[in-house]
């Protein structure tokens, strides 16, 4: 009864070792929440950790893991996942991006209330937001909404700042580490709805990061591409399948400006039907109605 009533709180951090500063900060502002977390996890990502791991004063057990090879953000999560699954003492893990900064000093404890409050909450996502306030529209977890300040139950999350039920991970298993990084969020927040979970988009948890664009980064066309094809024959009936990807397929073609990037894209796509998706575990029709009937068919 103990994870209904008050659940323990663990935070995870995965890093690249390129962004201490950032990592300090961030940290710094976890040690100052007025709910101490139970543990703290800290994963060098193909990466030895800077000094920040061990010099700082930080509440709750402190782990610092460093891993031999990058293994992407959701690899990098599993690690930590996988440590907290050894102690076995926590019940919800706070995963923050190592650029973020909690601004407010009582996140941690509105997490806490909110996982209390629901048994059948497993994920809560943070509104992100940059330095002068403004939260970009692509992390709003809404189709044809662009206010941040609307909380509810939604179909998806910001990898950026959320919180995850252990309980809920253990029924629908961890982060797709082969995705390395994009979409994973969904493929993550699809198990979930389909296993009978609650997505809460809380705006009141904010997760202050710098503006940035997804296409940053170098593998970011192909990657996004194949990870949708995967994410797709992962998930989907398989009549949303053809669906899905013609809806996406256009969508590309009306928002990509580049022909490098078109080519970079196709070329993902074609690794997303040619290679290993995973196992597949399509979900039920009626997990399909409940996404549309929060706003996201999942067509879209």
């Amino acid at each position: 009864m103990r994870d209904a009533m008050e659940p323990r709180i663990a935070v995870a951090v995965v890093t690249m070792g390129n962004r201490p500063a950032e990592v300090d900060a961030l940290l710094e502002s976890v040690a100052k929440q007025d709910l101490a977390p139970a543990r703290i996890v800290i994963v060098g990502n193909g990466c030895p950790l800077p000094e920040f791991a061990r010099r700082l004063s930080l509440p709750g057990e402190v782990t610092a893991i460093e891993v031999a090879e990058n293994l992407g953000c959701p690899g990098g999560r599993n690690v930590a996942l996988a440590r907290l699954r050894e102690h076995g003492d926590v019940d919800v893990v706070v995963e923050l991006d190592d650029d973020g900064l909690l601004v407010d000093p009582d996140v941690l404890r509105r997490v806490r209330d909110l996982y209390a409050a629901d048994p059948r909450l497993g994920i809560v996502g943070f509104r992100i937001a940059d330095e002068l306030g403004e939260t970009q529209r692509r992390h709003v977890p809404r189709v044809g909404s662009a206010d941040p300040m609307r909380g509810g139950h939604v179909t998806g999350f910001l990898g950026g700042g959320h919180a995850l039920r252990m309980t809920m991970l253990d029924e629908t298993g961890d982060w797709p580490a082969e995705f390395f990084f994009a979409h994973e969020e969904t493929d993550l927040a699809w198990r979930a709805i389909d296993a009978g979970w609650h997505i809460l988009y809380a705006p009141e948890l904010l997760l202050q990061h710098p503006r940035t664009s997804p296409a940053r980064h170098a593998i970011y066309h192909r990657v996004t591409a194949r990870n949708r094809v995967w994410l797709v024959r992962r998930n989907l009936p398989l009549p949303l399948v053809p669906v899905h990807l013609g809806v996406w397929i256009l969508v590309t073609l009306l928002r990509t400006r580049s022909l490098g990037g078109l080519r970079a894209w196709f070329g993902g796509f074609a690794e997303g039907v040619c290679e290993p998706a995973g196992a597949r575990r399509p979900m039920r029709w009626r997990t399909v109605w409940r996404l549309t009937r929060l706003g996201r068919p999942p067509v879209i």
